[in-house]
Formats: C-alpha cells, structure tokens, sequence
C-alpha cells in the first residue's frame, strides 16, 4: 500500500491537513491500482476500483481505521471491479459508476473470470454516473468526467481542491489505454485525454489503473502517445 500526493511544491513549516488523502493497494494478477481515499475531516473513505484481492483491501481499511461510505468504480474492465459486487454486499456499501454505457462489460463478468482465471461476479451500481456528475465521499465532492475510448463507460474523479484525478487506464505514465477491446476507440480515447484531462491542468497529479503516478504536465511533454510534441499541440 502506498500514499498518494499531489503537492507539487516545498512543504511548509506546519501544513494544514490536507482534506483528501489517499492511499493505493494494486490488486489481481494484472496489479491494478485500487485507491482508497477518505476525508480527513470525516473519516468517510470510499474504494475506486476494488477488483479483487479482498483481503488486501480490507486489511488497508483496518489499517487505515476508515470508515467506508461507497465503493467508486470506474469502467466495466474485470480487474477493475470483478469483485466490487462481493465486497459491496459483504461490507453494505452502495456502488456508484460507471456510465452505463459499460453494462456490457459488468454482464460478463463471470465469463472473463474464467477466461482470465480471475474472481468475478456480476453485479448492479446503485448509481450510473454520467459526465458533469459529481460523487460525494464525507465533506468531499469529486466531479465525475465520462471519458470513453478504452471503453465506452470509462469515467474519472477528479477533485479539484487537491489537484488530484482517479483516470483508471485512460492514462498512463508513459503511455494510454487500449482501444482494441469491444467498443474500444482510439480517437474518442485522444479526445478524452486532450480535451478533458489536460484542462484540468499540469500540476494536476493522476493516479492511473496501473503503474506509477504522474502528472498532466509531465505527459504532455513526454508520453509518446499524446505530448504535446505528438500530437501537434501547443
């Protein structure tokens, strides 16, 4: 389990507390990260993406002493929430996202358990999210963005006060999502990062579904997908 911040900047002498912080847990074969995050004004927490590894998940909310409020997720991919049912059921919390748009993916579910060896088990949100939405975890708001291209449904959270996005695998360090999946698109996926992604700014710092955190700015001059170099821009 690691920590996740997003000061891009000296620390002060006596920071104030910070009013989300963050903690990633990669889980399933394929190590995607799962976020938990809580308001630290609250104590409320949610999960973004608990695919698997229950176990692992809920000895991060012990440890963290959290107390869960919804799990968030944010596309249909089996990595990203083959188990997000069991675990909705076994702690009673709400599931919220995706766009309804990756109903398919969440169908079949049990099918790609067995095809990728993988727990998963289909499952219902309480609540399909759509662009200009927004998700509330304690005191939190987080504005939920639909950004398909990996997959029609994909959406982010993104919350604004502490420069801090939740992309799944829109975004990579280095690199993007896949698009060669049903219903994949490589333009819409461009779009997504360059038309909603980049205005959220360059010191916006970005968890993605796997590998290490970055930044917008450090993609837009260096990830060979979409720079701004790349791709014509700026």
């Amino acid at each position: 389990m690691s920590n996740v911040t997003s000061n891009m900047g000296a620390a002060p002498q006596n920071p104030p507390k910070p009013p989300l912080q963050a903690a990633i847990i990669p889980v399933t074969p394929l190590q995607q990260n799962c976020t938990l995050f809580w308001c630290t004004e609250t104590n409320k927490a949610a999960l973004v993406d608990p695919g698997g590894d229950l176990h692992k998940l809920k000895d991060a909310i012990a440890k963290t002493g959290v107390e869960m409020e919804k799990i968030l997720i944010t596309h249909g991919h089996i990595d990203h929430c083959g188990e997000a049912g069991k675990l909705a059921k076994e702690l009673g919390l709400p599931i919220e996202g995706p766009h309804e748009e990756d109903r398919f993916w969440i169908d079949r579910l049990g099918e790609d358990g067995v095809k990728y060896g993988v727990a998963g088990e289909v499952f219902e949100p309480d609540r399909w999210l759509d662009d200009g939405d927004t998700v509330t975890v304690g005191n939190l708001t987080l504005n939920v963005i639909h950004c398909p291209g990996h997959t029609p449904g994909h959406v982010i959270f993104h919350h604004v006060p502490s420069k801090l996005a939740i992309v799944g695998d829109v975004l990579f360090q280095g690199s993007i999502g896949r698009t060669d999946f049903p219903r994949g698109n490589h333009q819409d996926l461009l779009d997504a990062i360059t038309q909603k992604l980049w205005p959220l700014g360059d010191d916006t710092t970005f968890v993605p579904g796997h590998g290490p955190t970055s930044n917008f700015g450090h993609e837009r001059r260096t990830n060979a997908f979409v720079a701004d170099s790349v791709l014509g821009a700026g």
